[in-house]
């Protein structure tokens, strides 16, 4: 039945342009005449439809619902209004739209009339169902799990907490077992933690293999350390899966509001965070705040990185690399410094980690290569014939997934600089990881006439393997080895142990966080060859360190 043309019929009824019986009985909807101060008991006219409706919702006529509305619509202004009128409040109730017209001839009169709705409010129904549910579990999913979470922590005052819960191995389950037992496992799990709740705490599967839970809070947040202390329980015991018994873990992360916030989506995400940190420690741990200012910190730097690369927003420093026994600059470390973009690029040690978390390393790790040897060329231009080298630090992950050889090879070709007057350091750290590929890559580098250093030696795993397998040329000797060293005999006999180690393989040395000439003298009189600290200089400016070279070597 189309909505203009019954408008229209009632607009007549409401006029009177016809009688009122013969458009009683035209309407095939449920349509009746009230009349101000009948309304508590009785009709001025019905047709039959609204009759029949009487007879078969008698206890919702009786209830008297409806007839105060009408009352209380005859005691405003208004010439009509539409309501929602819900027929039993059961699951077979039946939802109307009724809406009251004002006659024109008589404001004590109004024209009632019901439209049923149930069909396309059940549709409603079964659509927001459908999306606010997980198909595979029958729990609620992610936008469902945020509406009641937004419910709970609209209330004032009321405690809650949200745990995130990732189950571990899952995608190996799902990719050596097949689909099938990944959601067999899903669903096993989401029983287990089920029976690990109380009645009305909420389960929801919020991703592909994570959980979330809803906790209303009598107690405290230790109630919330309690629940995810059952939940880690309820995974002790290995999951059948076919014929194969598979035992996963799961990472729990917990923030309780409103101290994590009342927003649903920033509560969810903070417990998600938390969970993040759950699976390096291994046991469920709480939001804290000052974990997510750091990771967005974090955030910060890399932003900050990404546009410096971008617009020309990074500048090398040098700092000399001196013969111990003549004072003169042999070579430069270049170190990589931001420029005008604030506190984010100002620690060299933290950004360089965050590029190598986010990727950038390797964009950074190319431009410092290119930067270093294109101001090594430009001193060249400038005369004097100093043949030193530029030192330049390399990331273990740019050594892993850059093409390193092609990289040094197209820069050196680009500035013309000969491969000998490049220096490459790596950390022990970088040989651990894939051997055989850092191998391939030094020895790419070696048939460019580049020198290999190893950085911070002493300090990590010391591989002695690894100094007779690789085309190693220099031991960088750690400045936590230097530092104290002439108070120290422990710290004096390891590096006479390392110098000793380097004369043996046919190294050279360099001892880094020289401070004083007395701790010059000292590493000279044990045979290292070069050093490096503020007592030969800080790191400066490319012009700056030009002048101190041309100075120092005159």
């Amino acid at each position: 039945m189309k909505v203009a043309p019954l408008r229209s019929s009632v607009g007549a009824f409401a006029r009177e342009d016809l009688s009122c019986q013969t458009l009683l009985r035209l309407l095939p909807v449920p349509v009746a005449l009230a009349m101000r101060g009948k309304a508590d008991s009785g009709w001025q006219d019905r047709n039959p439809a609204f009759r029949a409706l009487m007879e078969l919702e008698v206890d919702a006529f009786h209830a008297g619902l409806l007839n105060a509305r009408i009352s209380a619509f005859f005691e405003r202004d208004g010439r009509s209004e539409s309501f929602a009128w819900r027929t039993d409040d059961a699951v077979s109730g039946r939802q109307y739209r009724v809406s009251l017209t004002r006659t024109e001839h008589d404001p004590d009169l109004c024209v009632v009339t019901l439209i049923d709705e149930t069909g396309e409010v059940r549709n409603r129904q079964t659509l927001s169902r459908e999306m606010t549910t997980d198909a595979l579990t029958g729990l609620l999913n992610r936008a469902g799990f945020a509406d009641r979470l937004e419910d709970v922590a609209s209330v004032p005052q009321r405690q809650f907490a949200v745990l995130m819960v990732d189950l571990e191995r899952f995608d190996r389950v799902n990719t050596c077992l097949g689909s099938m037992a990944g959601d067999e496992l899903l669903i096993t799990a989401a029983r287990r933690m089920q029976g690990a709740l109380r009645a009305h705490d909420l389960l929801a599967r919020t991703g592909g293999d994570e959980f979330g839970i809803l906790l209303q809070l009598d107690s405290g947040p230790e109630e919330a350390e309690q629940a995810a202390r059952r939940i880690a329980a309820m995974f002790n015991d290995p999951f059948r899966l076919s014929e194969f018994e598979v035992r996963i873990s799961c990472a729990i992360g917990i923030a309780v509001g409103p101290d994590a916030g009342t927003d649903a989506e920033d509560v969810i995400r903070r417990a998600q965070f938390a969970m993040k940190r759950a699976k390096a420690s291994k046991r469920p741990e709480a939001y804290q705040s000052d974990a997510f200012v750091e990771a967005r910190e974090r955030f910060a730097t890399e932003t900050a990185l990404r546009r410096a690369l971008e617009t020309d927003g990074l500048r090398l420093f040098f700092q000399p690399i001196c013969d111990l026994a003549t004072g003169r600059i042999t070579a430069f470390e270049a170190l990589t410094r931001g420029i005008g973009a604030g506190p984010a690029l100002a620690s060299p040690e933290q950004f360089i980690a965050v590029a190598e978390e986010s990727g950038l390393i390797l964009p950074l790790g190319r431009w410092v290569i290119d930067e270093a040897l294109a101001t090594l060329a430009r001193w060249d231009a400038r005369g004097g014939n100093h043949d030193i080298e530029v030192t330049v630090n390399v990331s273990a992950i740019q050594l892993q997934r850059d093409e390193i050889g092609l990289v040094v090879k197209d820069s050196l070709s680009r500035h013309g600089i000969e491969g000998h007057r490049l220096k490459l350091e790596l950390t022990e750290s970088a040989l651990v990881s894939e051997p055989e590929r850092i191998e391939q890559a030094l020895h790419a580098l070696r048939a460019l006439g580049v020198t290999i250093a190893m950085d911070d030696f002493g300090t990590g795993y010391s591989n002695l393997a690894y100094l007779q397998r690789l085309p190693i040329d220099v031991l960088k000797i750690d400045r936590s080895l230097v530092t104290g060293m002439l108070g120290d005999r422990d710290k004096v006999s390891i590096i006479r142990a390392i110098l000793g180690l380097a004369k043996a393989l046919g190294m050279t040395t360099v001892a880094e966080g020289i401070e004083t000439p007395e701790l010059a003298q000292a590493l000279a009189a044990l045979g290292c060859t070069y050093g490096q600290g503020y007592t030969f200089s800080r790191p400066v400016d490319a012009e700056s360190a030009y002048a101190l070279l041309v100075d120092r070597n005159a």
